[in-house]
C-alpha cells in the first residue's frame, strides 16, 4: 500500500518546484477541482475532510476557500511536500483549519471520522496487489453519507488505442518539461514504474472495497476521476 522510498525521496526533493512544473496543466486541475466542488455541495457545512497524498495542498486550497466551515487533515509520506503545503496554506490564511501528518492513510486511526476522503494523482503509485487495500483504507475512514473522491492515471495499456493515447500523454509530459530521452522511455515508465490499471479494473476494485456505485465523473486523457457515497448499509 506504500509507495517505494525512491519515489518518496523524489517528491521531497522536487516539492519546491512541483507547482511551477505543473502550471502548464492548470486547466486540467481547475476542471477536476471544479467538478469535485459540485459533487461535494451536499456535504455538511462543518465537514471534516481527509486529503490522502496531500502534496502541496492544491485540493485543500480549492475546497477551503469555498467552504469556510470545513476542516482538513492532510497526510503525505514526503516531508518536502508537507513543508511546501504548510507554507501555502499559511499564506492563504487557512492553516488554522488544517492538520498535516507525515505518513500514510493506513497510519491514521481506523475509526470512521471524515465526511469527505479524497486522493488525487496518488493511486497509480500504489502497487497492484496493494491497490484494493489503499481504496479500502480511505473508504473505512468515511462516516455514513460521506464522499469518496479519487483521481488517478488510468488506462488499458494493452488497448488498440493506447499508441494514440501515448502520443497525447507525450504532449502532456512535454508541457511539464520532459526531455527527448524521458519521452522515449515514457511507455516503459507507464508499464513498469507506475501501476496504471484500466478504468474497468479500477471500478472492480472500488466495488470490492465497498463502494456499491462508483461513478466515473472525470477524464482528461489518462487522468480519470471517481466518486462514491457511503450509505448506512455499507457499514
Amino acid at each position: 500500500m506504500k509507495a517505494n522510498s525512491p519515489m518518496i525521496e523524489y517528491f521531497s526533493e522536487t516539492a519546491a518546484v512541483y507547482d511551477k512544473r505543473n502550471q502548464p496543466l492548470s486547466a486540467i486541475a481547475t476542471t477536476l477541482h471544479f467538478l469535485t466542488g459540485l459533487i461535494l455541495q451536499q456535504a455538511p457545512v462543518q465537514a471534516r475532510v481527509l486529503c490522502v497524498g496531500v502534496g502541496t495542498g492544491a485540493e485543500i486550497l480549492s475546497l477551503a476557500q469555498a467552504n469556510p466551515g470545513w476542516s482538513f487533515v492532510g497526510v503525505d509520506p514526503a516531508k518536502g511536500m508537507l513543508e511546501v503545503c504548510s507554507k501555502r496554506l499559511e499564506q492563504a490564511g487557512v492553516l488554522d483549519r488544517c492538520e498535516l501528518i507525515h505518513g500514510y492513510v493506513q497510519d491514521l486511526p481506523q475509526l470512521a471520522s471524515f465526511d469527505i476522503v479524497l486522493s488525487f494523482l496518488v493511486a497509480h503509485f500504489v502497487a497492484r496487489e496493494d491497490r484494493s487495500g489503499f481504496y479500502q483504507a480511505m473508504w473505512q475512514r468515511l462516516l455514513n453519507k460521506g464522499f469518496f473522491v479519487s483521481a488517478e492515471i488510468s488506462y488499458d495499456l494493452h488497448a488498440e488505442a493506447f499508441p494514440l493515447m501515448l502520443k497525447n500523454w507525450e504532449a502532456v509530459q512535454s508541457l511539464m518539461g520532459a526531455t527527448p530521452e524521458s519521452l522515449a522511455k515514457l511507455a516503459v515508465a507507464l508499464h513498469k514504474e507506475l501501476t496504471v490499471i484500466s478504468p474497468e479494473e479500477t471500478e472492480k476494485l472500488l466495488r470490492q472495497c465497498g463502494i456499491e456505485i462508483p461513478v466515473r465523473f472525470f477524464q482528461a486523457f489518462m487522468v480519470t476521476g471517481w466518486y462514491g457515497v457511503k450509505s448506512y448499509k455499507d457499514g
